[in-house]
């Protein structure tokens, strides 16, 4: 980044993060470091999502080279998933990233109700 705040590549950094630091990718990549390779339906009990944001976000990390998609034509045909090298890569952030989180629930959870209960207060004084 230039120091006068310009970065012709900011929008494409924009892009990478939104990918990597939405919920669904973070979670399945890292349940794809945790198993190694999965089918499609053991992803989608693990996680607990939808067919549909389950087939668009594997297809966008596979898409941006983090997922692996193996097709067996057996029948019925199987479909696994795994990490590519550079999947891998970014595996170590996120896991840090959902430590903190884990680690910082009871904070967060507390920091949310002193909130909510400050503009409740504020609302009744309105």
């Amino acid at each position: 980044m230039k120091a006068e705040g310009t970065c012709k590549d900011c929008g494409r950094i924009n892009e990478v993060l939104s990918r990597v630091g939405d919920r669904w990718s973070m979670l399945i990549i890292i349940s794809l470091g945790t198993y190694n390779v999965l089918r499609f339906n053991e992803l989608k009990r693990i996680l607990g999502i939808s067919q549909r944001m389950l087939s668009l976000t594997l297809r966008e990390l596979e898409r941006d080279g983090m997922v692996n998609r193996t097709y067996h034509p057996t029948i019925p045909p199987k479909v696994e998933y795994a990490l590519t090298p550079l999947g891998e890569s970014i595996r170590a952030p996120l896991r840090q990233i959902g430590d903190w989180a884990l680690d910082n629930l009871p904070a967060i959870d507390a920091a949310r109700a002193r909130y909510d209960a400050q503009k409740e207060l504020e609302r009744e004084s309105a």
